[in-house]
């Protein structure tokens, strides 16, 4: 039986290039900017510093003013800080040698995520149903062990499984990214066959992953992390993505039920709920609002979640900005949800995307 945590092989991996930023301005550009300045508890403190260099009496109302803004803003992020320690426990620790696995690895964010633990010479499985049509060295690099998979099929993950501890070890970082292609269609207009495919790939992909993989990463000795990506489609729900939109749910549902099941154990479970991504499975969606709901780049949402990995983190990843208040939206009266979806433009994008785009695999 080889080691749980063989040593870190080499790899020739290329380093992926980004793709070009949008030029436009996005509420995520504003928001950035606001975080880092007028929104951030340091800053707010250097202004006070500056008004106590320049004598400034405590009864005058800018020092009041100055001081109370400042003593909010860090109020706010040390309850932010407390608040996640609650939820999800101090971080863990993450060793130089642990085995990633990867998911929906040969394009869009899974082959992003690969690439870059590649990058370190970090041992790297990667499964996707994609034959490849060159050699996997050429794409990740030497060090990642590339097996086309079907991961619907139980049968095959039991193999692939086989394999990976045979020539990595355990894996103790699962990262899910596979994802079924969208199908854009109206219930009415859905095949049962599209739709089952969707939930297969989606959903049941991922509890035949996690039931085989999970003992695995039980037993490692500094715990793991379980990676699910999901969807703001899972509560948004847009109309003509019934089949995505509920595989998705179904999938946040049963990351969530894993934490709760594993709290208490050294596993740390990130759950990633994104919106629209530059990647193949939305490439003929048109995004309804740029401004407010803008596409992400594939490197946006790899950067924070390589960054809660590294940081031994668990939690909540929600990208763009609009997705961290989409647990609001339900509290909304319905006539105001109403309007809010008119307003949008996310019923209407996936029926107009079709019309410009016709062709759709």
């Amino acid at each position: 039986m080889p080691d749980a945590n063989p040593p870190i092989i080499q790899t020739t991996a290329k380093q992926p290039k980004p793709t070009p930023r949008p030029t436009r301005l996005t509420v995520d550009t504003l928001l950035t900017v606001l975080s880092k300045s007028l929104f951030n508890p340091f800053i707010a403190w250097i202004l006070v510093l500056c008004l106590r260099a320049h004598a400034t009496p405590q009864t005058d109302p800018a020092w009041i003013l100055t001081v109370t803004y400042a003593s909010v803003l860090t109020v706010v992020f040390v309850a932010r800080g407390i608040n996640d320690r609650i939820a999800y426990g101090s971080p863990r620790t993450v060793s130089e040698d642990e085995v990633v696995l990867v998911t929906g690895g040969a394009s869009g964010l899974g082959l992003l995520i690969a690439q870059i633990y590649a990058m370190r010479g970090t041992s790297v499985a990667v499964l996707d149903i994609k034959e490849l049509d060159e050699d996997a060295s050429g794409i990740f690099g030497d060090g990642v062990l590339y097996i086309a998979c079907d991961v619907t099929d139980r049968g095959a993950l039991e193999t692939a499984k086989e394999r990976i501890t045979d020539v990595l070890g355990r894996p103790s970082i699962i990262i899910n990214c596979a994802a079924a292609r969208i199908n854009g269609l109206p219930l009415l207009e859905l095949s049962a066959g599209a739709f089952e495919k969707t939930i297969r790939t989606n959903i049941l992909a991922a509890f035949h992953l996690y039931q085989l993989f999970l003992p695995g990463v039980v037993a490692a000795e500094n715990g793991g992390t379980l990676v699910t990506v999901s969807s703001v489609l899972g509560q948004l729900t847009a109309a003509g993505l019934s089949d995505y939109a509920a595989s998705k749910a179904g999938l946040s549902a049963l990351h969530r039920t894993i934490e709760a099941e594993m709290r208490g154990s050294p596993i740390k479970t990130l759950l990633v709920e994104v919106g629209q991504m530059s990647t193949p499975l939305f490439d003929w969606v048109q995004a309804p609002n740029q401004f407010f709901a803008p596409v992400l780049e594939p490197v946006e949402v790899a950067r924070e979640m390589v960054a809660a990995i590294d940081g031994g983190r668990g939690g909540v990843i929600r990208l763009p900005a609009y997705a961290t208040l989409v647990n609001w939206y339900v509290v909304l009266p319905a006539a105001v949800q109403r309007i809010a979806r008119y307003l949008s433009g996310i019923d209407a994008a996936v029926t107009q995307s079709r019309e410009i785009s016709p062709k759709v695999d």
